[in-house]
């Protein structure tokens, strides 16, 4: 992890000059405990030419050591600043302090992973006196960010115990929380202790935008149904999901759950790894995929031919499935059309005589997956039907393509083009060719 060392160095200066706690530093963000703790040594450890840390030349500074060891009552900056002092010695004097000054908390937690053994095992000792099972709910995202460090995993063991068998209102903020660490601690956690129940986690799988989160939820709902095969409450959420990687779990399930026939759907899935668990799962059931794929593609006029169904004859067809491919290139359907490159590019049949002309079809997807299919041959497209599309009257996907084109090509033909974008409208564009100008040496 990058510690903005800078910024924690500024908050010690200004917490030495009497700004109070909560002004320099967010005590609700871990990181910004981390960066503080850093910061308060960082000029010694990066500029080995000062005498002192940035903090420590502060009028007034210069006493803290000696207030500290002498027990003299301490300002609640003051102790934050001595809990990360580069002198180990204060470090662990200040220690005691943390009691009358719960918000420092979060520095007892760091100093629990100290470099210096006296101070952690100190450390431990307070921490263990501190903490309960509320305030390690607060703590939990920082402790699991020291986990990571060496001897990070005191403060870890400490909260795990604390919280188990803690009651559900007390844990239940960890599951809404935004970060990520502490989201995915708190449902391995119910995953692994049965805290919720299968449908619960199946709708955190399906509305969790964290991809470790949704496999640690549809794995355990579908593990927790197995025995029983009580799938009804987990399948909906699963096979609804936006995420493919829980699709693709609902999917798979329906094997086990005896309902190979509805994995059909999902055979013309958008996403590649569903198509291949349904395939996987109709085969099961003895449902042959590619005689439902070539069915689907036979007419090339039919609204409601799904995308994937194109891509999918591909995926599990034979070069001869290019045939019903080609007439797909003129669906109303931007979509299809796209899925139906992509398909002769997976069959390895895409004739770049044929398909160069669509580099200027009106959809993006299309013209994205037309320049994957001609890029290999880009020498077959004629130079100047490219350098055409170029024309700042052009769509700018077009134009993009074009130039990546003509890129291809090499030589004085590349060198035309980086001149021709540059004053394009388009800003991706200008700078795209910009850095291979300027990675080449050419103005």
């Amino acid at each position: 992890m990058h510690i903005d060392h800078p910024r924690g160095a500024a908050a010690a200066g200004r917490l030495a000059q009497g700004a109070a706690l909560r002004e320099v530093l967010d005590a609700e963000v871990p990181d910004s405990w981390i960066r503080f703790d850093a910061g308060v040594r960082w000029d010694e450890w990066y500029h080995p030419t000062l005498a002192l840390p940035l903090w420590e030349r502060v009028d007034g500074s210069r006493a803290l050591s000696a207030a500290v060891r002498s027990g003299a009552v301490l300002a609640e900056g003051q102790v934050a600043l001595a809990l990360c002092h580069r002198d180990g010695r204060i470090r662990a004097a200040a220690l005691g302090r943390v009691v009358d000054h719960p918000v420092l908390l979060p520095l007892l937690v760091l100093r629990c992973a100290d470099w210096a053994e006296p101070v952690r095992v100190a450390a431990r000792h307070r921490l263990a006196e501190l903490l309960d099972a509320g305030r390690a709910v607060g703590l939990l995202p920082l402790i699991l960010r020291v986990e990571r460090r060496q001897h990070g995993g005191f403060a870890a063991e400490l909260a795990d115990g604390l919280l188990l068998g803690a009651p559900s209102e007390l844990l239940a903020p960890l599951y809404i929380t935004a970060d990520r660490l502490t989201r995915r601690y708190a449902y391995r956690r119910a995953v692994e202790q049965g805290l919720l129940s299968p449908a619960e986690l199946a709708r955190v799988a399906a509305r969790d935008a964290d991809a470790v989160v949704q496999s640690l939820c549809a794995e355990g709902a579908l593990a927790a149904v197995r025995e029983s095969g009580a799938y009804d409450d987990v399948l909906g959420p699963l096979l609804a999901a936006r995420s493919p990687r829980v699709r693709s779990a609902g999917v798979t399930a329906l094997r086990p759950a005896g309902r190979p026939e509805g994995a059909t759907v999902f055979l013309a899935d958008r996403s590649g790894l569903v198509r291949a668990c349904a395939r996987y799962v109709v085969r099961q059931g003895g449902i042959d995929p590619l005689a439902w794929y070539r069915d689907r593609c036979a007419d090339p006029g039919d609204p409601a031919l799904p995308p994937g169904a194109a891509v999918g004859l591909a995926e599990c067809g034979e070069r001869a499935d290019a045939v019903p491919l080609w007439p797909l290139l003129g669906h109303p359907v931007g979509a299809v059309r796209a899925q139906a490159v992509a398909g002769l590019r997976v069959l390895d049949a895409a004739d770049v005589r044929r398909l160069w002309p669509l580099l200027d079809d009106p959809v993006a997807g299309v013209v994205r997956e037309v320049n994957l299919a001609v890029l290999p041959s880009a020498d077959l497209v004629p130079e100047e039907w490219l350098v055409e599309r170029l024309g700042i009257g052009r769509p700018a996907h077009v134009r993009r393509a074009a130039f990546r084109l003509l890129l291809e090509r090499g030589g004085d033909v590349r060198q035309r083009a980086l001149v021709a974008v540059r004053d394009d409208p388009d800003e991706r564009l200008r700078e795209r060719a910009a850095r291979i100008r300027a990675t080449t040496g050419r103005r």
